[in-house]
């Protein structure tokens, strides 16, 4: 979560604070189906080359508008949310004051 506020897109499978902060093409990319978590290692790693080959490595070294829109939307969707200001807020008000 740190990248975010450094306008680091990431780029991982779907679990932990990435399923709620992939937004495909916007915030990063994710590894396998949002559907199959289970996938075999053959299954991510086809989905890790693929994307780079075809997708990410091409934006960072053609498209360079493109990456630095989703620099931008990293740090305004995912760097404003996931942080420590918010989690705290959300734990007073979510776990000690029930």
């Amino acid at each position: 979560m740190k990248a975010a506020h450094n306008g680091i897109p990431s780029f991982s499978i779907l679990d932990g604070w990435w399923i709620e902060g992939c937004i495909e093409g916007l915030t990063g990319w994710s590894i396998g189906s949002p559907h199959d978590t289970e996938g075999s290692d053959q299954d991510h790693a086809h989905s890790l080359y693929g994307k780079l080959e075809n997708v990410i490595i091409p934006m960072f070294y053609t498209k360079r508008e493109n990456w630095i829109d989703i620099m931008r939307h990293t740090i305004a969707i995912n760097a404003s949310f996931f942080n420590t200001h918010r989690m705290v807020q959300q734990y007073v008000l979510n776990a000690y004051l029930l």
